[in-house]
């Protein structure tokens, strides 16, 4: 998710490169972040039903914004976040606060296996930004996996069986008639403006917060996420006392998904350079559609698998993780 490219919604700052660790022992933190990322679905699924899209949004953003101050209190790092705070909290404006929304709000009609695999275009819509805004003009194996990737979104979004298939009976009052075949086209734009967003705040991220520690902007971004979402997560807060289910999952959301998370990714990225961390993008969906499967009833269709499919293909491509021989 390309200037940066951020999994399930983190625009960092760019890293220098770090070599590997010796053996395999980083294997272990990249297994638990796209575990981590990828239930994160799962958890926001579980919370929007009794908070709503935006109190669950706001929630996820203020307790998360809460663990990495703790940290930085910890590294008595706060007076460096205090000499970046505009560009951090602006960030967050794109890289948090709409993005959460917009996947909290389409998670109330669709499941949590197309959400994330249409998260997983966060890195098309980054080397897209990069393309226009950077003048990062991709090559002609990059340009074919823009294309692929997109083909892919589109045949996604064509086949609309799949959208709310399996749809758990917790969220079933919540949804209703929407969640029973209705159109869904909303919530997928919704979507892809989410990745959108997380394409324009890797750019951001990298003209603007270059030289930041990527702790700092994690830090920043939250809490300028909070300062967008507090007022509109208080107005529209529910009548009806959310159950100890939703509170769980919007504690484990922020916590472990969203602050713990952070510092996971970075200690990756210091032990594998930022080229191989980012590809946990590619596990995301497969522990999405894990969870969304055992823990809420959903399906899986033939269809949205093979889409998933094209949609990585291309992606791996638009990033130059994998690259095609092309004559001049």
């Amino acid at each position: 998710m390309t200037a940066t490219t951020q999994p399930a919604g983190a625009a960092q700052a760019t890293f220098p490169s770090s070599p590997p660790a010796p053996g395999k022992t980083w294997l272990v933190d990249f297994i638990l972040l796209g575990a981590t990322w990828g239930t994160s679905f799962m958890f926001t699924r579980l919370a929007v039903v009794d908070f709503g899209a935006l109190p669950s949004a706001g929630m996820r953003v203020l307790i998360g914004a809460g663990v990495l101050l703790l940290i930085l209190g910890a590294k008595r790092q706060l007076p460096v976040l205090a000499t970046h705070w505009r560009k951090t909290f602006f960030v967050g404006l794109l890289n948090s606060a709409i993005p959460f929304a917009c996947f909290a709000w389409a998670l109330l009609t669709i499941t949590t296996g197309l959400s994330s695999i249409m998260n997983a275009t966060v890195p098309l819509f980054g080397a897209l930004v990069a393309w226009v805004w950077l003048k990062d003009r991709p090559g002609g194996s990059r340009l074919l996996g823009l294309a692929i990737g997109f083909v892919g979104v589109v045949l996604l979004a064509w086949d609309k069986t799949h959208v709310a298939a399996g749809a758990s009976t917790v969220a079933s009052n919540a949804v209703g008639a929407a969640a029973n075949g209705g159109d869904n086209t909303l919530q997928l734009l919704s979507l892809l403006l989410a990745c959108l967003c997380y394409g324009i705040a890797a750019s951001f991220t990298k003209v603007h917060l270059n030289q930041v520690p990527p702790l700092i902007t994690a830090a920043g971004s939250q809490c300028g996420a909070s300062l967008a979402l507090v007022l509109p997560m208080l107005w529209l807060w529910p009548g009806k006392t959310p159950g100890l289910t939703a509170w769980v999952a919007i504690a484990i959301s922020g916590v472990v998904c969203t602050g713990l998370a952070y510092v996971l990714y970075f200690r990756l990225i210091g032990r594998i350079g930022p080229a191989k961390a980012m590809t946990v993008t590619f596990l995301i969906p497969v522990f999405a559609v894990i969870s969304g499967v055992a823990f809420l009833g959903e399906s899986v269709t033939l269809w949205m698998l093979g889409c998933g499919v094209v949609i990585v293909c291309g992606t791996a491509l638009s990033t130059g993780l994998v690259t095609l021989p092309f004559r001049r």
